[in-house]
């Protein structure tokens, strides 16, 4: 019941992605959610224009002269690491929202049995007081002099 109420928790705690919740699998969620990010691309466009003017202003040694085939090497690698961690990144994130929708029906759904049960016990009460408002009123009619009793 505990895991019910703390859709969080429960979320959190499960197998997540083809990697499990394993170190493995949160480090390489967590590299490729920096891919992307305001600082990574101001990183690799920083890097990138070292990489050109050290390669076209260098006079003595050019490792990787114009078209810096050598770059785009660097940049292949990358994609190539970078595609899979991005798909295991959204294979966990799409992991997680399904089992945090899962939990959130579960508990919605606990919710509308208690209110359900809280109802009927409501409308149960309900029909008693009405009866014995009844009863009552019909006690009192019979106990209360008639018209023919009040004029005499």
């Amino acid at each position: 019941m505990d895991q019910l109420w703390n859709p969080v928790k429960r979320v959190a705690d499960s197998a997540l992605g083809a990697f499990g919740p394993g170190r493995f699998g949160q480090r390489a969620e967590a590299f490729a959610h920096r891919f992307g990010t305001p600082g990574f691309l101001l990183g690799q466009t920083l890097f990138v224009a070292a990489w050109i003017v050290a390669n076209t202003l260098a006079l003595a040694y050019r490792w990787d002269p114009y078209p810096f085939i050598l770059l785009n090497l660097v940049f292949s690698l990358q994609a190539a690491y970078a595609a899979p961690l991005i798909l295991l990144a959204q294979a966990r994130e799409a992991e997680r929202t399904r089992l945090f929708n899962e939990t959130d029906r579960e508990h919605r759904e606990s919710i509308a049995e208690a209110t359900l049960s809280n109802q009927v016990e409501t409308l149960g009460l309900i029909r008693e007081l009405l009866e014995k408002a009844r009863a009552s009123e019909e006690t009192l009619r019979l106990m209360a002099p008639s018209d023919s009793e009040k004029t005499t």
